[in-house]
């Protein structure tokens, strides 16, 4: 297999440059800490669109002759790449027919319509909606704009890659968000013709990791199924082209737990005061999860930040309990008036806030005059938590949980 040229992909960087923004770098000082070096996030949720799709898409839907674009152009995806073909559709001059899975993120489907797509809702696994989508272009004569497996595809995604070079010429670490391996391709790409001592490292949910049994059988090996926040790099089955690439470019793909990826959005809100979906912050939870794993100078790639506002409340959470900050208890105390409010003034004096409270006379193995006491608290972090569970016990309260 030929492999996309680093002259594709400044070719792609010169036809996308009154196109895409050349999105910002920041530097994250609390992750440094962890990897004894620079790290830097590369924000294509600042994109157009809200994530790189639009630079694979608008290449793409431009290399097609004038009488396929007469025909209209297909996608399938849970959302980021079916914002980029819509856009980059409506500013090329073509239609677009976009088929989402029935569960896609109503911001995402919304976000897909406003830029002029006609949307269709089929199948609760993206297998079913990319069947529904191919037959739907083989019947009307659309051609089908893969998300991923396509060398066009992969030479617009590239120029994140050239862009990374400019921005921190000293990089030594690339870590990159991958689903079907579309933006790991072109960055690879770009890196084995510019930089071929940079590591590329391709960054999975371990709920839907799809790259190391293939890259261990040689090729691509489906996943009977996929289990992740993480929806937008949740692909059960690699294409060819990606995969040649990838096998052929990265130095490796590793996998990251949910609790890392809900941890990651949660530093990205907190401290960048960045809005990163759980597939955009996969590089970050890389990070988090494997400290000291990859030489720095670090660049991770936020690749897309649409995320459903009810969906990172949940994350919030989630974030929020994997970083040790919510703390539950069960304290038995006397049945004396007073007991609770005690309670209660002791916790606030520590510095933990009551999220809610229960007082109950009727749980089990309680004395005649004990009641049980239970709360949940959000602390500082673990060693504030271990503070809060170890003044409460030396203040005369037994724990029991």
């Amino acid at each position: 297999m030929d492999l996309v040229s680093i002259d594709q992909i400044e070719a792609a960087r010169d036809l996308l440059s009154d196109v895409v923004r050349k999105t910002p770098m920041e530097h994250a000082r609390d992750l440094a800490r962890l990897h004894n070096g620079d790290v830097y996030l590369k924000c294509e949720t600042l994109q157009r669109t809200g994530s790189f799709k639009i630079r694979g898409a608008y290449t793409r839907i431009h290399g097609l002759s004038a009488t396929e674009r007469e025909r209209g152009v297909v996608a399938v995806s849970a959302g980021n790449h079916a914002q980029g073909v819509a856009l980059a559709a409506s500013l090329i001059g073509t239609r677009a027919t976009v088929f989402m899975p029935e569960r896609a993120p109503l911001p995402k489907v919304a976000a897909t319509r406003g830029y002029g797509a006609e949307v269709h809702l089929v199948g609760t696994e993206l297998t079913e909606t990319f069947a529904a989508a191919t037959a739907f272009a083989e019947r009307e004569g659309s051609v089908f704009i893969h998300p991923f497996d396509h060398p066009d595809i992969i030479a617009g995604q590239g120029t994140v890659g050239l862009e990374i070079l400019d921005q921190v010429p000293d990089a030594a670490t690339v870590i990159v968000p991958t689903g079907g391996g579309g933006l790991l391709a072109g960055v690879g790409a770009a890196m084995a013709a510019r930089r071929p001592d940079v590591k590329v490292v391709g960054v999975q949910a371990s709920g839907a990791a799809a790259y190391p049994p293939s890259l261990s059988a040689g090729h691509p090996v489906p996943l009977g199924s996929t289990n992740t926040m993480a929806d937008g790099i949740a692909v059960g089955q690699l294409g060819e082209v990606s995969f040649g690439h990838v096998s052929s470019l990265a130095h490796d793909v590793v996998t990251v737990s949910e609790e890392s990826l809900s941890r990651a959005v949660l530093l990205c809100l907190e401290r960048r005061k960045l809005v990163v979906e759980p597939a955009g912050a996969a590089g970050v939870a890389a990070l988090l999860e494997h400290p000291r794993a990859f030489e720095p100078p670090i660049v991770s790639i936020l690749s897309g930040g649409n995320v459903d506002p009810l969906l990172l409340l949940r994350i919030i959470r989630h974030g929020m309990t994997a970083g040790g900050r919510y703390l539950s208890l069960r304290l038995r105390v006397r049945d004396r008036p007073g007991s609770l409010g005690e309670i209660l003034t002791t916790v606030g004096k520590l510095g933990a806030n009551v999220l809610d409270v229960e007082h109950s006379r009727t749980a089990g193995a309680l004395e005649l005059d004990e009641v049980e006491v239970s709360l949940n608290l959000e602390t500082r972090g673990p060693e504030h938590r271990a503070e809060v569970a170890a003044e409460l016990q030396n203040s005369g309260y037994t724990v029991i949980s």
